[in-house]
């Protein structure tokens, strides 16, 4: 699995920062109407296709299938409505939120391609009713989900991956640091340096 994984809320930001070196990208699109979300949606996945980057679709997961994508992340509530079946038919892999034990537990049950954890460290995106997991926990959940790979998610910057990847995640997960940073591109360039060392 490819250690940077950018995360992006529209589609204009995925065609300025996958065209860097991104190979594998998250469009995770936030309150539009659904004509939006597949126009974006179609957008990101030929985009993706000419930059050979995996592009993985959140929450959407009848739209991807609809648009023949082939990779999904899904959070708990999403679990609840997804076709997996469908999914499965289809060729299409996904990611999974953990957050604890017990929805790590349900993940691992579905046979996912990666299990994300967060937040490692505190972050502005969202509010969560998790605190910080911490590297230890990141370590613990390596320790569980054996060869499925792990994903570390929330408040992560380029100073912090070295210890991330050394408690056991095989992937970072970045949204707010590159979203919020002065020059999104140089930020990004510079993630795709450090996670490659």
């Amino acid at each position: 699995m490819e250690r940077f994984y950018l995360l992006v809320g529209h589609v204009s930001e995925l065609e300025l920062l996958v065209p860097l070196g991104v190979k594998l990208v998250q469009l995770r699109i936030k309150d539009a109407p659904e004509a939006e979300i597949r126009r974006q949606i179609t957008r990101a996945r030929d985009f993706c296709a000419v930059h050979k980057a995996q592009l993985v679709v959140n929450d959407y997961w009848q739209a991807a299938l609809d648009l023949r994508c082939d990779f999904v992340h899904l959070g708990q509530e999403d679990m609840d409505t997804a076709d997996f079946a469908a999914l499965r038919r289809a060729g299409v892999r996904f990611g999974l939120s953990t957050h604890d034990e017990t929805e790590l537990e349900r993940a691992l049950s579905l046979d996912p391609a990666y299990v994300a954890l967060g937040p490692v460290y505190p972050t502005l995106l969202k509010k969560m009713k998790w605190g910080p997991q911490g590297l230890d926990r990141v370590s613990d959940w390596k320790k569980a989900v054996g060869q499925t790979p792990l994903v570390a998610i929330g408040g992560l910057t380029p100073e912090r991956v070295p210890g991330v990847l050394a408690a056991g995640a095989d992937s970072v997960a970045v949204v707010t640091d590159i979203q919020h940073a002065e020059d999104p591109e140089a930020r990004t360039r510079e993630w795709i340096k450090v996670c490659a060392t």
